[in-house]
C-alpha cells in the first residue's frame, strides 16, 4: 500500500508530520504492507510552510494510479517571511493559500484519485477545503478544523463536527493534532488494530473521539 502525502505551498508542518510519523511507523510495525512518501502536485522541489516555519522537500509527483491512499493537509499562513512583514505572501492568510493550491494542478489529480476504485483520499484540518473548494466533495460527508465547519458546510459538503469522519474512501480529520488520529484510525482500517496498537503504544497516543460513519441509527435531539 502507496501512501502519497501531498505538500503545497503553505501547507501546515503539523497536518503533514504527524500522520507521516504514524504512517511510517505502521510501515515499521508491518513491513512490506505500507510506504509513505511526500509529493506535489509539480514533482519533486522544495515546498515551503506557511508561516516560514519550514520547508519539506516532494520526493515525487501525485500519482494517482500509483497511490492507495493520497493525504491533503490543511494551511497556514502566511506565506511570506515573519520577519518581513512587507514580504511577498506576508498578507496570505489561510483562505488564501487553500484558494491558491486548487489554481495548480492539484485538484485535476485529486479528482483522479478519488475517482480511482479501491484508493482513499484522507485529509487533515483544511485539506478537505482544498477537496471542497475545488467542488470534488459536494454532498460527502467531512470534517476541518472547527472554525472552518460553517465554509465547509456552505460549499455543499455534509459538515460534521467530530475528530474523524469515514465517508468511504473519503477519511477526514479534524483540527491540525487530529492528523494522530487520523493515521492511526487508517492503519486499523487498512493494516488491522494490532498494528494501530502498536503504533498507539509506541507514540504514547491514545485516538480520541469516536470516529463518525453513516451507519446506525439517528440519533434523537437531547
Amino acid at each position: 500500500m502507496l501512501c502519497q502525502i501531498v505538500l503545497f505551498d503553505g501547507f501546515d508542518p503539523l497536518d503533514v508530520i504527524a500522520p507521516y510519523e504514524v504512517l511510517f511507523a505502521g510501515s515499521m510495525a508491518a513491513p512490506g504492507a505500507l510506504s509513505v512518501e511526500l509529493v506535489s502536485a509539480e514533482g519533486p522541489r522544495e515546498v515551503p510552510s506557511g508561516s516560514g516555519l519550514l520547508t519539506l522537500r516532494a520526493t515525487a509527483r501525485l500519482d494517482p494510479q500509483r497511490a492507495d491512499l493520497v493525504l491533503v493537509p490543511g494551511a497556514v499562513g502566511p506565506l511570506g517571511d515573519p520577519d518581513d512583514p512587507d514580504a511577498p505572501g506576508s498578507e496570505d492568510t489561510i483562505p488564501a493559500l487553500l484558494a491558491r493550491s486548487i489554481t495548480t494542478g492539484l485538484p485535476a489529480l485529486l479528482k483522479e484519485a478519488l475517482d480511482r476504485p479501491d484508493s482513499i483520499v484522507a485529509t487533515v484540518c483544511g485539506g478537505s477545503m482544498v477537496l471542497a473548494m475545488a467542488g470534488l466533495i459536494e454532498g460527502r460527508h467531512a470534517t476541518t478544523n472547527h472554525l472552518g465547519l460553517d465554509l465547509l458546510d456552505a460549499t455543499g459538503v455534509v459538515a460534521i463536527d467530530a475528530r474523524v469522519v469515514d465517508d468511504g474512501d473519503l477519511v477526514s480529520g479534524a483540527g491540525v493534532t487530529s492528523g494522530l488520529d487520523l493515521g492511526l484510525y487508517l492503519l486499523e482500517r487498512e493494516l488491522g488494530p494490532r498494528i494501530a496498537h502498536a503504533v498507539e503504544q509506541l507514540f504514547a497516543h491514545e485516538r480520541r473521539g469516536t470516529v463518525w460513519r453513516a451507519v446506525g441509527p439517528v440519533p434523537a435531539a437531547f
